[in-house]
């Protein structure tokens, strides 16, 4: 251990009550999962020093409300974070991070070569779970490169229409530790896990644990995509009753083929198509499960129709909601809670929502596709769609997504600073679907200029310009496959913009009694 002697080694410290007094402690990020780290960890009786590049009014408050509580110390601004600080004079014993801290920051960097262990929050949760005289909720572990956040949500909604306190945490919103310092407990939570929080856990063993899909995302952080595919496989490892993996992608198959598991944990997989036998699957429009069943070689029990899911379900929603629900099962929640959590479910904004109805002409919201991935999802779901696409690309590529989608596009609507990228896998594979720019026309290498005209101008630009080409069966569909921030502040905003902008259009083109508003799907 780097540092010095503490009350108890760090193999030691499992349970919120083990001797975490003394234990000197460096928390990189004061945002939300580095303020709850370093609020548990004074809590326990460490001694907490927090780094954070920013000094803001914001992260200014957080500091003094730290100070007050017993942290050490808080350092703010860009020399806080050019190496590994001391705590109390001496070299930290641990190094608490948030995620978004690249595993190269120079207080990262240093640790590491100093042989200071680091956590991130997720494991400091898992470790402090046990607590004397309150409840020990079952993990129930998601990550995916898409999905997550619906799946662990409708994960928290059956667990709740069984009887459960449970609540999701993680990356999701809640922080993992917030849930785990509830005075009055919980029976399970459903723990959403990105690759960052995972590249940091060594010893988490939820009951049960999925990785929902596999796309390239987030290489620039890891270094690689193997590394970014070794970072999500981790959510299997020890798991203790099911390993759910999607059996339409192979790779999280592999992953729980390699992952080393408490002995007697199942591989369950999850398809949207007729399930085999340790699967969850659809049945003539039925959710079934073929895993958690005595019988299961020659029956299957029902477990949800998709009518339960609401008017509209997508192929990747059925998806999420069968993965969710072999989560449920592992945990021994009975069917009839399965379904009434899914009735319970209410999809976030932003994901695939139905905003208006002119013409027969459906609009459709889903600025939450930040990625290929998530906008092949959206598209797979529509026929003839005029597509408005376009952002920040993080430097994906496009060649794939617009190959299997080119039958679907009526015509593409770019947004975005910078489309490049995206029209030119317009060109090479969907060369015969119009291309409009809603900025206007790129020439040369000249781009349009967002800086021209307001995030919400740009949207009207493209809801206008969708407007004047789609035709009676058609979808407008908003679903970006790029970050939002080179012209709106969030992918919320882009979304909020979008449907700001339609209800504008609809609003001007309504005769009285026309419109029609889709119900939530």
């Amino acid at each position: 251990m780097g540092g010095g002697t503490v009350s108890a080694p760090l193999d030691e410290l499992t349970t919120w009550d083990a001797d975490w007094a003394g234990l000197r402690v460096v928390v990189t990020g004061i945002g939300l999962s580095g303020f709850s780290a370093a609020d548990t960890l004074v809590e326990l009786g460490a001694r907490v020093v927090v780094v954070d590049a920013r000094d803001t009014e914001e992260n200014r408050a957080k500091a003094d409300t730290l100070r007050i509580v017993g942290a050490a110390d808080i350092l703010l601004g860009a020399d806080a974070v050019a190496g590994l600080p001391q705590v109390d004079g001496a070299a930290p014993d641990l190094v608490v991070t948030s995620p978004g801290f690249r595993p190269t920051h120079p207080v990262l960097a240093a640790a590491a070569a100093a042989d200071v262990p680091i956590w991130g929050d997720v494991e400091l949760a898992w470790r402090v779970r046990i607590r004397e005289g309150r409840k020990t909720a079952q993990w129930l572990a998601i990550t995916g490169t898409n999905g997550k956040t619906t799946t662990v949500s409708m994960t928290e909604s059956m667990l709740r229409a069984a009887g459960l306190r449970a609540i999701a945490a993680g990356n999701v919103g809640t922080p993992i530790l917030d849930a785990i310092r509830d005075p009055e407990g919980y029976d399970a939570i459903a723990v959403e896990l990105s690759s960052f929080q995972l590249h940091w856990t060594h010893s988490i063993s939820p009951l049960a644990s999925v990785c929902l899909n596999i796309a390239e995302d987030h290489v620039d952080w890891h270094g690689s995509y193997d590394a970014y595919l070794a970072d999500k496989a981790k959510i299997y490892e020890n798991t203790q009753v099911a390993c759910i993996y999607n059996a339409e992608q192979y790779e999280t198959e592999h992953m729980v083929e390699e992952a080393d598991v408490v002995e007697g944990c199942r591989a369950v997989g999850f398809t949207t198509g007729v399930p085999a036998v340790s699967m969850v699957g659809v049945v003539e429009g039925l959710l079934v499960d073929r895993a958690f069943i005595e019988q299961r070689k020659d029956s299957a029990a029902e477990l949800a129709a998709m009518s339960d899911l609401g008017e509209y379900a997508p192929r990747h929603m059925v998806a999420n909601a069968l993965a969710a629900a072999a989560l449920v099962r592992a945990l021994g929640v009975e069917p009839a809670a399965v379904r009434d959590g899914l009735r319970a479910y209410s999809p976030g904004d932003h994901r695939i929502q139905p905003v208006a109805r002119l013409n027969d002409i459906l609009w459709v919201n889903d600025s939450k596709a930040t990625n290929p991935h998530a906008a092949s999802a959206s598209l797979a779901a529509f026929t003839s769609v005029v597509w408005i696409a376009g952002g920040l690309s993080k430097g994906v590529s496009y060649d794939n997504l617009v190959a299997e989608h080119r039958g679907r596009f009526k015509a593409v609507v770019l947004i975005g600073a910078d489309s490049a990228e995206l029209q030119a896998a317009l060109a090479q594979h969907a060369p015969d679907v119009p291309v409009i720019h809603a900025l206007g026309e790129q020439t040369g290498d000249q781009q349009p200029a967002a800086s021209v005209t307001s995030a919400e101008e740009i949207m009207v630009r493209a809801v206008a310009a969708a407007a004047a080409v789609a035709e009676a069966g058609d979808t407008v569909l908003m679903a970006p496959a790029a970050a939002s921030m080179d012209q709106f502040t969030s992918y919320a905003h882009r979304g909020e913009a979008f449907i700001e902008a339609v209800a504008g259009y609809v609003s001007e083109q309504q005769a009285p009694g026309q419109a029609q508003t889709p119900k939530e799907p």
